[in-house]
């Protein structure tokens, strides 16, 4: 009976294992998005994360939410620099949300600052 127990926690710690591995290193697409970053923070109770918001019309109607790992240490202060101008985002989407990486699918690795195009003087 020990050794089937056994047996059975053995399989479940690699089934989970394997399913963690392709959701965090399996993308399941990749963009760019632009907009004005008017969110930004660290929240959480137990576990913190980074997370954010990107507004991508003159309304607000269309917001983009976002992660960031907690290891992207330069991407979290380019946000915290940009806060409130306009950035152009590269993501990486997940299959799925992992509560303790992020509350959303779509992660951040790379952030640029743009100019606005409402804005523009021509």
């Amino acid at each position: 009976m020990k050794k089937i127990l056994a047996i059975l926690i053995i399989v479940i710690m690699i089934a989970f294992a394997g399913w963690y591995a392709f959701i965090y290193y399996a993308s399941y697409s990749e963009g760019t998005r632009s907009g004005e970053l008017i969110k930004f923070s660290n929240k959480g109770v137990l576990v913190k994360t980074w997370e954010g918001e990107i507004s991508q019309g003159i309304s607000g109607a269309q917001i983009f939410k976002f992660s960031v790992e907690d290891n992207k240490k330069e991407i979290i202060q380019k946000l915290e620099e940009y806060q409130g101008k306009y950035v152009k985002l590269k993501y990486k989407e997940r299959f799925a949300k992992v509560t303790w990486l992020g509350d959303t699918k779509y992660f951040i690795i790379d952030v640029i600052e743009e100019k606005s195009p409402h804005f523009r003087k021509n």
